[in-house]
């Protein structure tokens, strides 16, 4: 089916739909009307309907349903235009470049630009559907698709196509695919200053073995023994990713899980001397470092949702210190760390998520192009945040303008 450039029509969004669903409002309703409005005939339905339908069914937890309407949806339509709260005329027309998936699947980039004068469209690309041969005018093109085991074909189809692109492509496809969780401690090995232990992909046998004592860990890992920290490949938000102490606690966790491969590498004890843990998501923009926020927890495994800072109101402050402080205590101390990551990854944008170890280096837990960044915390209870979030947005515009020479 031939794609069609709509202007009469937006998106509603992620970011607007996630606004909706951290307030509390009910969903139901509005996915009531979207089902209304989508139509009932697959061939003919509102394919941007179906796109916000599919985001109001993934903030809802339906994530199966969820997909099948963003897939009919990009079967009708392929690019899609994103409403703004900004007013004013477009300073920069970027398009974004997305594959199929959940809500980790590509770059949040809505959540970055809702407040700003950018023009967003999105243009859906998959394995089998090539870019359009209609686009909508852009400056620059923003590749958002993050890595994945089932991207990589992806990735590799849009290197070639972008090879030659007629305006500056950020984000470059080919330097995305490198940032599986095996190659991102591969890419850092040796910056001075810097803790990544070796992550390994190990098969279910070879785990099954060192459970049973025929194979030692040490021996496997190379870098170190129990605890180690395990997940299954591709996972995301913590979700199969436990601490295990030793052998029996190994064969324990792989008797849950369906899996066959996982990832595995030693455990990092960054507890601070007050028995916290503190995990902190920095983005480098053009190479230059931002705090997003920072987690407190007596839990090792930290999520900023589950870290109860909202109930807090003493991490909450020590929260608002550490952005205020950030650029001359944290990023001046870590900056030749940074400088060597944002080197060796080699993208414009970049999300870190890291902690610092008790002698005092960077500890690395994961550098990702699709980390979700955003100022939709409740201004009430999080008022240091929307200063700090502002900064970020825009250092974001400002890599576009420089990107496309509009300085």
């Amino acid at each position: 089916m031939p794609d069609r450039l709509n202007k009469d029509e937006q998106l509603i969004g992620l970011a607007h739909l996630m606004r909706m669903a951290t307030s509390g409002e009910d969903l139901g309703p509005l996915g009531t009307a979207l089902i209304a409005r989508a139509g009932v005939d697959p061939r003919t339905a509102n394919a941007y309907a179906l796109m916000d339908l599919s985001t109001v069914l993934q903030l809802r937890g339906n994530r199966e349903l969820a997909l099948e309407m963003q897939f009919q949806a990009v079967l009708q339509q392929q690019v899609y235009s994103v409403s703004s709260r900004d007013t004013r005329p477009a300073c920069i027309r970027l398009l974004a470049v997305m594959g199929l998936g959940d809500l980790m699947a590509n770059s949040p980039l809505e959540l970055l630009l809702e407040e700003l004068d950018v023009e967003l469209n999105l243009v859906y690309v998959t394995p089998e559907l090539d870019f359009p041969a209609v686009l909508p005018p852009h400056d620059v093109l923003f590749i958002a698709i993050a890595e994945s085991r089932q991207n990589l074909i992806l990735l590799e189809k849009i290197r070639r196509a972008v090879e030659h692109w007629p305006c500056p492509v950020l984000n470059r496809p080919e330097r995305i695919a490198r940032l599986s969780r095996d190659q991102n401690s591969a890419l850092l090995s040796g910056i001075s200053g810097v803790e990544m232990p070796a992550t390994l992909i190990l098969s279910r046998d070879v785990l099954q073995r060192i459970s049973c004592g025929e194979l030692m860990m040490p021996g496997v890992l190379g870098d170190g023994d129990f605890p180690v920290i395990v997940r299954p490949v591709d996972s995301h938000a913590g979700k199969g990713l436990e601490k295990l102490d030793d052998a029996a606690a190994l064969g324990g966790y792989l008797a849950q899980m369906a899996q066959d491969e996982f990832y595995v590498s030693r455990f990092v004890d960054y507890r601070s001397i007050d028995g916290q843990y503190r995990k902190y998501r920095i983005v480098l923009i053009e190479g230059a470092p931002y705090v997003c926020h920072m987690g407190i927890s007596d839990h090792w495994m930290i999520h900023y949702l589950n870290a109860g800072m909202a109930e807090s109101a003493e991490k909450r402050a020590e929260e608002a210190r550490f952005m205020a402080q950030f650029d001359d205590e944290f990023a001046l101390r870590h900056a030749g760390a940074f400088g060597a990551i944002n080197e060796r990854a080699g993208l414009d944008y970049l999300g870190v998520d890291c902690a610092e170890t008790a002698d005092g280096r960077l500890l690395i837990f994961e550098i990702d192009s699709c980390m979700i960044v955003h100022a939709i915390d409740p201004v009430d209870t999080f008022p240091y945040k929307q200063p700090q979030m502002h900064k970020v947005f825009a250092a974001f515009r400002q890599m576009l303008l420089h990107a496309a020479g509009k300085h």
